[in-house]
């Protein structure tokens, strides 16, 4: 009798075959991308994992033929729906982007035009391509309604009319995922979409994109540099070092059992909450808010009324010195508008600010000046907070030098701080842009610590940096904050972060203080459902690594 015949096995909607992608002369190695080959499967999510610089935005945007000037594809094939992609011209291109294919950006607000209401920009998709029987107006407009709806945005009659720069960064990301759908294309890139996002915010655009796959059954090739979303999200999972594919497979088998050592590092690095023991330390307190109070009055006018928004209720907190102690909380919950109130950027309507037994409430600009010095600010962009025209070396010793520090004991100490932070001496001269993002954030901390201050607020200092780089820098904090016996606070919208750094944690909501106590027991028995909420949403909370992390290592000394 015959054996049946073996059901045949469908074409991968996507092949990448021996891609290689030359970089220009006098980079730091010759290829963005060297030898890589892929499937992607249609109904399938496929998730590339690497570190900046690993060649993961690369491949995709060779997928989408956008490639930087002067940067082109040496040999490969990238094959879609049986063409291969990189011998079509613009012309040809031009009708798969959007229709076929479709990319969701990291930044969405990069991607979106400033001077076009979303629905006009959702709309203009549909009329590049002529989309639908009806090609009119009226027709565009309610398949705009519908994208608004399907990905979850409120009242999409009213928002289509709104402007980018109104809506959060959620919801931003969310009219991108719209445009990226309106013509339903069988494959979605999406490159580092939830980045920096709120772990809530990113909870929803994660399931938002498991949504979309299941019900319209597209491939899903998500671009990123964190395990926990990996576990959270992926089929199977494509590692990526200096431009070379180093493990491909299954999600589970990999997050499981890593064999490449990259892998097992990138792992190793994921924040996975561990808390620290709650402090035992009767050090002096160096900082006490009490019921601390910003409101935020905009607008107002002949016809319209002014908008009053409570960024800061009633908070009360203190910091000892050589502890550190985390404020988590949303965008919004008023975390950078209480750091704001501690440096002196703004002006408070309310409460006390004693630091060192001093309310600096009560002084003056002239009177706090000499005080500035003693409470310093690391900054969450470190690129905007260098200035590009001077050296680094300069950046860390204007501060020392404008409160009386001769020259060269300004530089003895930068180029002191430069090493401590683990940089080279050559990094002295050379200017912000020549460095990596972490190594910026490593300058900013150079140039907080060159005050040999008493209280450091760290405002957001690792989000939007790789979870490898991000551990190195945590790392950092905490061991110059024991050497120096600094007084820490630690913004972050990441309870994962904050419970590997710090001893104390208060949660905000709203602006107002919804929870407090040791990480330990916040995780174990949350008493607030905000609090609940994020520790719901980090992702891949239910994974159990198999690799410690080097932080929890130190943690366990």
């Amino acid at each position: 009798m015959p054996h049946d015949a073996p059901t045949p096995t469908p074409p991968p909607l996507l092949s990448i075959e021996q891609l290689s992608i030359p970089l220009p002369p006098g980079a730091d190695r010759p290829y963005a991308v060297e030898d890589i080959t892929l499937q992607l499967q249609r109904g399938e999510i496929l998730c590339i994992v690497g570190e900046s610089g690993s060649g993961k935005s690369m491949s995709a945007n060779a997928i989408m033929g956008l490639l930087p000037p002067g940067i082109a594809a040496q040999g490969g094939r990238i094959l879609f729906q049986g063409r291969d992609l990189l011998q079509l011209d613009e012309a040809a291109l031009l009708p798969l982007r959007g229709k076929d294919m479709a990319m969701v950006f990291q930044e969405p607000l990069s991607a979106l035009n400033p001077l076009m209401t979303v629905g006009e920009q959702i709309a203009e998709v549909l009329r590049v391509h002529r989309s639908g029987r009806n090609d009119n107006a009226r027709a565009w407009e309610r398949r705009v309604l519908e994208l608004l709806e399907f990905v979850g945005l409120p009242d999409p009659a009213a928002l289509r009319h709104s402007y980018p720069f109104r809506l959060s960064g959620g919801q931003r990301q969310r009219v991108v995922i719209a445009m990226a759908l309106a013509l339903e294309p069988s494959l979605l890139i999406a490159d580092e979409p939830t980045t920096a996002l709120d772990v809530t915010t990113q909870a929803q655009i994660l399931a938002l994109i498991r949504r979309i796959q299941r019900d319209k059954g597209m491939g899903v090739m998500f671009v990123t540099h964190d395990f926990g979303v990996v576990a959270e999200i992926a089929h199977r999972v494509a590692v990526m070092e200096q431009g070379r594919l180093v493990e491909l497979g299954p999600a589970r088998q990999l997050l499981d059992a890593p064999r490449h050592p990259y892998t097992r590092k990138l792992i190793a690095a994921v924040p996975h909450g561990r808390a620290l023991p709650p402090s035992a330390s009767a050090a002096e307190t160096v900082l006490e808010v009490r019921h601390l109070r910003k409101t935020y009055v905009t607008g107002g006018g002949w016809w319209r009324p002014k908008r009053v928004v409570v960024a800061v209720d009633d908070v009360s907190f203190s910091v000892r010195r050589g502890e550190t102690l985390g404020i988590v909380g949303e965008s919004g919950s008023g975390k950078s508008t209480i750091a704001k109130c501690l440096l002196r950027l703004t002006d408070i309507d309310g409460g006390e600010l004693h630091f060192n037994g001093c309310d600096l409430a009560t002084l003056g600009e002239r009177q706090f000046r000499p005080l500035r010095r003693h409470v310093q600010m690391i900054f969450q962009d470190p690129f905007a907070s260098l200035n590009p025209r001077h050296t680094v070396g300069r950046i860390i010793c204007d501060g020392p030098v404008a409160n009386g520090v001769p020259m060269a004991e300004a530089q003895r100490r930068a180029r002191e701080l430069l090493e401590l932070v683990g940089l080279e001496a050559s990094a002295f001269a050379r200017y912000p842009q020549q460095f990596s993002g972490g190594q910026r954030q490593r300058i900013g901390i150079a140039r907080a610590l060159a005050m040999q201050p008493q209280l450091v607020v760290a405002d957001e200092s690792v989000s939007a940096l790789d979870v490898s780089v991000q551990a190195q820098v945590l790392e950092l904090l905490a061991r110059l904050q024991r050497q120096f016996n600094l007084a820490l606070i630690f913004i972050t919208h990441d309870l994962r972060v904050a419970a590997q750094i710090c001893q104390q944690l208060i949660v905000m909501h709203r602006g107002s203080v919804v929870e407090t106590g040791p990480p330990a027991q916040l995780f174990a028995a949350p008493q607030h459902d905000y609090t609940r909420r994020l520790i719901a949403s980090i992702p891949g909370k239910d994974w159990k690594p198999p690799v410690d992390t080097p932080v929890a290592a130190r943690q366990g000394k």
